[in-house]
């Protein structure tokens, strides 16, 4: 008897759905995405009530109609693709981190300053978290260069490498951000590496000069808004309760109107006050004003906040994440762009076959600089003693990541382990899990419903879109190979 025919059988971990008609799988352990056809669907039912033996489960196969040949081929293929695995064997687990991981992104914080008083921000809210006194509220050259030198030194062999520009508001810095830029161009290209530059802004402090500024050296854009005005004044508001929507709408439009080597984006906070008008945002976000693509987020704060959104509020959202989703497929298979970036970004990972480790880059390929030159392992945490890993002046402190990043592995993760969401998820912000449960490496409990029926309709947009359209899905793996 040869191996194979010794092996018992059962089903491996896979999250079955259904697309136009059609049945997928969703295989857990390898992020990836398997069309079943009526062999599979046997293979599958034939092994619902538990475990077989090669022979068994040839036999069952063939009772289905498939000739011994079909079948023996069909179970050694699904035993391949993971669909069926050796019982007692152990789930795949995301391949251990490298001693080294090169950084790709570093978000520099060139201020924590802002002329907004945004209620609900956590760089300035009560769940900020603490900045200890006498750090420089703004970033100076040196800092800034050294910041630069520090992301070509750690990133390894990547030839392209990014900076994101960010804040308090960045613009307030921005005679700072024109030197980075000049800087790190030329120094990109001394070392043979090319740079990429995208900022967020509140667009109060946006001017001619400034956008054609950006527009020339092709710096993306994401502009922080919540809708219409009536929506976006509720807590967008500068210090002295006045709302900001007048003062940004005409720059918005300009910025629009006149950067044309990137698209412009607009990143939405939902809180309990909009949150049951998602869809009316996008609308105005989107068609009135033209931006090129809208993401929605909701407000990371501590559950007792009144602008958190409960559980009714969440319900509700999802609802209306539904209907722009089916929105969005109506255009991708004509072959045209929405512009809902939920989708579109989870559908770049569902094409790229993601299985994280993590839940983000956050320490990993990215890393935030603050003014005072500290290492944070992302922009929310900048500035922040208790979160610091290290100093661009003395470099990373290797045990302090190693900290942070073995605390947020999914494998510490206990709660995860059973869910088939885990390869998107990861368990969820390192951010919102110490705000919500003091430490950085807590799963997202809180939300796990509502993230697995999201993916669940992002995988049916996937498969309707696999069906109807497939070129469409082109584009995914296209950024991939960009990247």
């Amino acid at each position: 008897m040869t191996a194979t025919e010794a092996r018992l059988y059962r089903l491996g971990e896979f999250h079955r759905f259904e697309a136009q008609g059609s049945e997928f799988l969703y295989l857990v352990p390898a992020g990836a995405i398997f069309a079943v056809d009526e062999a599979v669907s046997a293979l599958i039912e034939s092994l619902r009530g538990g475990q077989l033996d090669h022979e068994q489960l040839v036999a069952a196969l063939t009772d289905h109609g498939l000739t011994i040949g079909d079948a023996e081929e069909l179970v050694s293929e699904m035993y391949h693709a993971n669909v069926i695995v050796a019982a007692g064997s152990v789930p795949e687990k995301p391949q251990p981190l490298p001693d080294d991981f090169p950084i790709q992104t570093l978000v520099m914080n060139l201020t924590n300053q802002c002329n907004l008083s945004c209620q609900y921000c956590y760089e300035f809210g009560a769940d900020k978290v603490a900045t200890p006194e006498g750090k420089p509220k703004f970033m100076d050259l040196p800092t800034a260069k050294a910041s630069v030198d520090f992301l070509l030194a750690e990133s390894g062999d990547r030839r392209t490498i990014h900076i994101t520009f960010f804040g308090g508001e960045t613009l307030m810095n921005f005679p700072l951000l024109k030197e980075v830029v000049t800087y790190a161009n030329h120094k990109a290209k001394e070392n043979g590496r090319n740079i990429d530059f995208s900022l967020t802004t509140n667009a109060t402090l946006l001017t001619p000069t400034i956008i054609q500024f950006l527009s020339e050296n092709h710096i993306g854009v994401t502009v922080s808004m919540d809708g219409p005005k009536e929506m976006h004044d509720q807590l967008r508001v500068f210090a002295n309760g006045k709302g900001s929507y007048d003062i940004i709408e005409p720059r918005v439009r300009a910025l629009i109107e006149n950067h044309r080597t990137r698209p412009i984006t607009a990143r939405v906070t939902l809180t309990s006050g909009v949150s049951s008008d998602v869809i009316k945002i996008f609308r105005h976000l989107k068609q009135d004003l033209g931006f090129h693509e809208v993401g929605f987020a909701p407000v990371t704060s501590s559950p007792n906040q009144l602008y958190s959104i409960g559980q009714k509020g969440m319900d509700g959202m999802l609802e209306q994440f539904h209907e722009l989703a089916d929105e969005y497929l109506e255009y991708a298979v004509r072959g045209e762009a929405h512009g809902f970036s939920n989708v579109s970004d989870t559908l770049a990972e569902l094409c790229q076959g993601v299985n994280k480790s993590h839940p983000c880059g956050a320490g990993l390929g990215l890393m935030g600089v603050g003014p005072s030159g500290d290492i944070a392992p992302c922009h929310r945490f900048v500035d922040s003693d208790q979160h610091s890993l290290g100093n661009i002046a003395t470099g990373i402190d290797k045990e302090k990541q190693a900290d942070f990043l073995n605390r947020g592995h999914i494998d510490s993760k206990y709660d995860c382990h059973t869910c088939w969401a885990r390869p998107l998820c990861a368990g969820g912000c390192h951010h919102e899990a110490f705000v919500r449960y003091g430490d950085t490496g807590h799963p997202n409990l809180h939300y796990c419903d509502w993230i697995r029926d999201w993916t669940n309709k992002c995988l049916e947009i996937y498969g309707a879109i696999a069906v109807k359209n497939p070129g469409f899905l082109q584009q995914f793996a296209e950024r991939k190979a960009a990247q």
